[in-house]
């Protein structure tokens, strides 16, 4: 009996030396910070001075601010991109889903960017976009006699950075889309190839349709994390050129860090999650049945 008791006691206490720490980080590392966050949106502190209390005027003033529209309409932009990536993701998941000796090498290397550095791939990049001596550039010179200027115009910057984007999360949209090509029975295909059906039509009316809740899956997945785009454009162009790449978390980052504007870059990051839960719901009620199928 007393084993019985001392074991059970074990548990427990093997239990909360799990759970404690793992709370812990969560209260420490999310939960303060997110409420810290909502109380410094009512208030106006640059942290070198005493905070002052503004109300809603951080809000106010955010709702007027045309440089935070400009950079949403950056970040609503860059999520031109999801279908693109959809698209190229899913040739890529049908190009590896052959039963070809030495598949799984390109599996890899396809996935290869997802894995890797966030940093060193946008340096990379940076030096693949480089006007002067560039990979590309050196490329369309023997097609054009003026090479776009990447990074630095305000007309190419935000389709260089979208095109980077697409190559470096494709591997991982290919390996949801590969994953569910094989969970499709083949014996749609037979029964489709028996009808007389074409690839085409085979894709159409079986294959996309049973691809439709990681077509879901993807789309929300792809907005919510448009929204937080920051990485990419502070490593490879700053923001620039003329603010043509900044997004609504560089300018929170900016106002927090550069400008010392502590309430008003909360603010921001409020309004950005009331966005995002917002488009997240929508898609959540009119696209969770199309990403459903019998």
């Amino acid at each position: 009996m007393k084993t019985k008791t001392r074991k059970n006691w074990q548990d427990i206490i093997a239990g909360y030396t799990f759970i404690l720490p793992n709370f812990t980080g969560f209260l420490v590392f999310t939960s303060i910070p997110v409420i810290a966050s909502l109380v410094l949106a009512f208030l106006s502190w640059d942290i070198l001075t005493p905070a002052k209390f503004v109300g809603f005027n951080n809000f106010i003033t955010l709702f007027k601010d045309k440089d935070f529209w400009y950079y949403l309409y950056n970040t609503v932009f860059f999520m031109l991109g999801i279908p693109l990536s959809m698209a190229f993701s899913l040739f890529l998941a049908i190009l590896v889903n052959q039963k070809l000796k030495g598949i799984t090498i390109f599996r890899t290397i396809f996935f290869l960017p997802v894995i890797s550095s966030m940093v060193a791939i946008a340096l990379v990049w940076r030096w693949i976009y480089n006007p002067d001596f560039g990979l590309l550039n050196s490329f369309l010179r023997y097609f054009l006699k003026q090479q776009p200027q990447w990074l630095s115009s305000t007309l190419w910057a935000k389709p260089a950075l979208m095109f980077m984007g697409i190559w470096n999360g494709a591997g991982y949209s290919m390996l949801l889309y590969l994953a569910a090509l094989q969970s499709i029975p083949e014996d749609l295909y037979e029964a489709a190839r028996i009808d007389g059906a074409s690839a085409w039509q085979q894709f159409r009316k079986i294959t996309w349709p049973m691809l439709s809740f990681v077509n879901f899956f993807v789309i929300v997945m792809g907005v919510i994390g448009g929204f937080q785009a920051f990485g990419v454009q502070y490593v490879m162009t700053g923001g620039g050129p003329a603010g043509s790449t900044t997004t609504v978390v560089y300018y929170v980052y900016n106002n927090a860090f550069q400008w010392f504007k502590m309430g008003y870059a909360s603010s921001i990051a409020w309004v950005l999650f009331i966005f995002i839960f917002g488009f997240t719901l929508l898609q959540w009620k009119y696209g969770k049945k199309a990403g459903e199928y019998y």
